[in-house]
C-alpha cells in the first residue's frame, strides 16, 4: 500500500455531475412503460418478469453501493411447477405442505465504489471496488397469511463481474465523472449465497375509506458473500390491497414477491418499512476471502428505513422505493440514499 493510500482522508461527499441527461432518459423510458405495459398485459403469458433497477442517481450521489440491476422471471402460477421444485420443497420442513410451490429465476448486477471515483489510488479506509455477477433459483410458498421463500445465488465477485466496463458505459453515457480507481477492486472469487425468508400478513383491516396491513417477516442468509440474520416490518397502505408481499428488491432487503394478484381496476398502496441486518460477512467490505485485497472495518448492525409507492393495473405492477441505509463501516462519513424501481409484467 502507497503512503498516500495510508495517509489519505475520505473526501467530502461530493455531487456526480452529468446526471440530467440520465434522469430525462430515465423518465422517457419509465412513461413509454406505464403506456404499453397495460397492453402487454392484455395478452396471453407463460409467467411474469420483473426488472429492478437500484442506484443513487436519484439524489445525485455516485459513492458506496452505487447500482444494481436484476431481472426475475417467475413462471405462471397456473403451469404445473417441474418434479424439482416440488420435492425440493417437500424437503423443507417449514414450508406449507397444502399449497404448490413457486419457483423463478434471476440474473443480475451490482457495483460498490468509494465516495470520490476520481480517485486512481483511493484511501486505505475507503470502501473498496467491487462487482457482483451472479444468478438466482429460488422457491417459495405464498398464501394469504404467509410466505417462505429459499433461494440460491451463485456468482462472481471481481474483475469476472464486469462491474468496471458497466461503469464506465455508463459513465460516458450519461457524462459523469469518469471511475479511475477499478485496478484496485477486490479480486476475482466464486460466491455462494442460500437465503431463506419467512413473511406473514398480520393486523389487516380498513383505515378510513382505505386498507392498511402490517407484514413483519424474519430470515437467514450464510455465503461467502453475506452472512447475516435480518428481521423487519413492512406497512402498507392504500385501496384495495392485495395478498401480497411488496414489490421486490435486490439482496440484501426486505423481501418482496414477484407474483400478486392482478387487478382489474387500477389499484395503488403507500409503504413504509424497516429492515434490521445482524452483519457477520460481507465480502464488499471484509474484502476477499482467500486472497489478500482492500477492506474496511464494517458495523455489525445495519439497518435499512424505507419508504415507497406502488401501482397495480390489470397485471402491472410498478414501484418506487426510496431507501435511507445506516452506515455499513467505521470511516463511512455519512448514510446512504438511493432508489429503486420495480416493474413487473407478464411475459
Amino acid at each position: 500500500m502507497t503512503d498516500h493510500a495510508k495517509t489519505s482522508t475520505n473526501p467530502p461527499r461530493r455531487l456526480t455531475q452529468g446526471k440530467a441527461p440520465f434522469r430525462l432518459l430515465a423518465a422517457v423510458l419509465l412513461l413509454e412503460l406505464l403506456v404499453t405495459a397495460p397492453l402487454l398485459a392484455d395478452e396471453e403469458g407463460t409467467g411474469t418478469m420483473s426488472l429492478v433497477f437500484e442506484n443513487d442517481l436519484f439524489y445525485d450521489l455516485d459513492q458506496h453501493y452505487t447500482n444494481g440491476l436484476g431481472l426475475i422471471w417467475i413462471p405462471d402460477e397456473k403451469e404445473r411447477p417441474p418434479d424439482w421444485a416440488r420435492h425440493a420443497a417437500r424437503l423443507i420442513p417449514w414450508f406449507p405442505k397444502d399449497k404448490e410451490p413457486r419457483h423463478g429465476y434471476a440474473i443480475g448486477q451490482k457495483m460498490y465504489t468509494p465516495t470520490d471515483i476520481t480517485e486512481k489510488n483511493p484511501p486505505a479506509d475507503a470502501r473498496p471496488y467491487a462487482g457482483w455477477l451472479y444468478g438466482t433459483m429460488g422457491l417459495g410458498v405464498q398464501t394469504d397469511a404467509r410466505m417462505d421463500q429459499v433461494i440460491l445465488t451463485i456468482g462472481m465477485v471481481g474483475p469476472a463481474s464486469l462491474a468496471e466496463q458497466s461503469q464506465k458505459i455508463l459513465h460516458k453515457m450519461t457524462g459523469s465523472d469518469k471511475p479511475a480507481g477499478w485496478d484496485s477492486q477486490l479480486r476475482n472469487e466464486p460466491g455462494l449465497i442460500l437465503t431463506y425468508q419467512h413473511s406473514w400478513r398480520h393486523l389487516t383491516g380498513s383505515l378510513g375509506d382505505l386498507d392498511v396491513d402490517l407484514t413483519p417477516y424474519v430470515g437467514a442468509t450464510i455465503g461467502n458473500i453475506f452472512t447475516y440474520a435480518n428481521s423487519g416490518v413492512t406497512m402498507r397502505y392504500g385501496r384495495l390491497l392485495a395478498a401480497d408481499y411488496g414489490p421486490l428488491r435486490l439482496q440484501p432487503s426486505s423481501p418482496g414477491s414477484g407474483f400478486f394478484k392482478p387487478a382489474h381496476h387500477f389499484k395503488w398502496y403507500l409503504f413504509a418499512g424497516f429492515d434490521g441486518r445482524l452483519v457477520g460477512h460481507n465480502i464488499f467490505l471484509d474484502g476477499n476471502t482467500f486472497r489478500d485485497s482492500r477492506s474496511v472495518d464494517k458495523y455489525l448492525l445495519v439497518a435499512d428505513l424505507q419508504i415507497g409507492i406502488v401501482l397495480t393495473w390489470h397485471t402491472t405492477r410498478i414501484s418506487y422505493t426510496h431507501v435511507l441505509r445506516t452506515r455499513e463501516y467505521k470511516s463511512q462519513e455519512s448514510n446512504d440514499d438511493f432508489g429503486a424501481i420495480t416493474l413487473t409484467i407478464p411475459f
